[in-house]
């Protein structure tokens, strides 16, 4: 009887996931079209050599590590310390600003103001960077229409640090809405009589903040950071546009290699490099996170 019941239980619990995985196979399908068979193809063309006066490399070429000792350089590791410089600083600077915001559209602003808040950052992050990028450099760059008072000021706009604040202030315009919009649900969340009941006991409201705002934030706080850093790092409009061709990301390096020199192999190279320095990263954020979270 319980050999009967057990054969006759078995297909009925693995269709469910016969059926599972023939709905997994499309989605699979077109992740390996679009994701993984071109960063294969990536990684295969960073190790072929490179045969000047051609597009790209030959399909017989050998493979070679040419193209990974050429990134052993000063100027190449210049321009990566100085994206990661720009995009850090960047990133935290947006996550300072974008968390009081996110808190006062939550816990300040009516239900209508709030709807009101969250189209005006979704319509941010959806206008387009080029325009934004224009629109900045049109107020703030060497001919815009702040140019009398910088020089007023004695500041020069041509000057290196000036560009680098600027380029700065593009990767905020864009990383601050994104932030707002990703805090708000954890905000959203947090049980407001946590931090009443604190300050019934004695804690002033700043200490409040500090201990259950914040840490309960911390999270949140985490992940808007990296996504911020993810987008800074890969930033490709604002350093062409604003950095005026003194201040280069790697995705500017990355659009010259295969661009204009076609160098497809070099160009394969950086950027197989920058993505596994990315994932490194926001590997560490993520493993200091969870040991914090586990210590607590």
């Amino acid at each position: 009887m319980s050999a009967s019941a057990l054969s006759t239980a078995s297909p009925t619990t693995s269709s469910p996931n016969r059926g599972a995985i023939l709905l997994l196979v499309p989605a699979l399908a077109v992740f390996a079209l679009i994701f993984a068979a071109p960063l294969i193809d990536l990684a295969l063309e960073s190790f072929r050599q490179f045969v000047p006066g051609r597009i790209g490399s030959a399909a017989d070429s050998p493979f070679v590590l040419d193209n990974y000792r050429e990134l052993v350089s000063p100027s190449f590791a210049g321009v990566l310390v100085e994206t990661f410089r720009i995009s850090v600083a960047a990133s935290l600077v947006g996550l300072i600003i974008a968390f009081p915001i996110a808190y006062g559209i939550v816990r300040r602003f009516s239900p209508r103001g709030r709807v009101a808040c969250i189209g005006l950052m979704i319509t941010l992050v959806l206008l387009s960077m080029l325009v934004r990028t224009y629109a900045l450099e049109l107020t703030f760059g060497s001919v815009g229409i702040i140019r009398p008072l910088l020089t007023l000021l004695g500041i020069a706009p041509t000057s290196r640090w000036y560009i680098e604040t600027l380029v700065g202030a593009g990767l905020l315009h864009a990383v601050i809405p994104i932030s707002v919009l990703t805090l708000m649900g954890t905000v959203q969340n947090l049980d407001p009589r946590l931090i009443d009941a604190a300050q019934s006991l004695g804690a002033p409201a700043w200490r409040a903040h500090l201990d259950i705002t914040l840490r309960r934030s911390l999270p949140a706080l985490v992940s808007s950071f990296l996504v911020s850093l993810t987008f800074s790092i890969s930033a490709f409009v604002i350093p062409m546009v604003l950095g005026k061709g003194r201040v280069l990301f790697i995705s500017n390096v990355i659009y010259n290699r295969f661009s204009d020199v076609s160098n497809y192999p070099s160009g394969a190279a950086v950027s197989i490099t920058m993505l596994i320095l990315t994932l490194i990263v926001v590997y560490l954020v993520s493993l200091v996170q969870h040991g914090r979270r586990k210590s607590a």
